[in-house]
Order: structure tokens, then C-alpha cells, then sequence
């Protein structure tokens, strides 16, 4: 079984960007934003793929899979 592993909070802390920012630019609640980063949800395509324009990266960079 494979398990989704994120890099959003590690982005947010290099552009010095709070959970309730990035969640207003692409335009979910501040909560969907902690959840993805704790892992407690898998993003849709257009949310990823929004995160991902904001921080100028591939949806690969931001969101990556690991085998258990």
C-alpha cells in the first residue's frame, strides 16, 4: 500500500506563507490545507495542481507516493 507524503508546509515555510494565505489564493478553507499536510487527505487534481502554481513547482515536486 502506498502513502501520499507532502511538501506544502515545507514550501510554505520558504515563502514565509501562513496556512490561511495559500488556502485563500486557491481558495479552500484553512483546514483542507492542514489536513493535506498531515495527511489526512488526498487532494483533488485542480487543488494540487493550484498549490503547485503557487509555489512554481510540479504537482511531482509538492506530492510524492512511498511504498510501506
Amino acid at each position: 500500500m502506498s502513502k501520499m507524503t507532502t511538501r506544502i508546509k515545507e514550501y510554505r515555510a520558504k515563502n514565509n506563507m501562513k496556512q490561511e494565505e495559500l488556502a485563500q489564493l486557491i481558495g479552500v478553507r484553512r483546514e483542507t490545507i492542514g489536513h493535506l499536510e498531515n495527511g489526512k487527505y488526498n487532494p483533488s487534481l485542480k487543488i494540487a495542481m493550484d498549490i503547485a502554481k503557487v509555489f512554481m513547482v510540479s504537482v511531482e515536486e509538492l506530492f510524492q507516493f512511498m511504498d510501506n
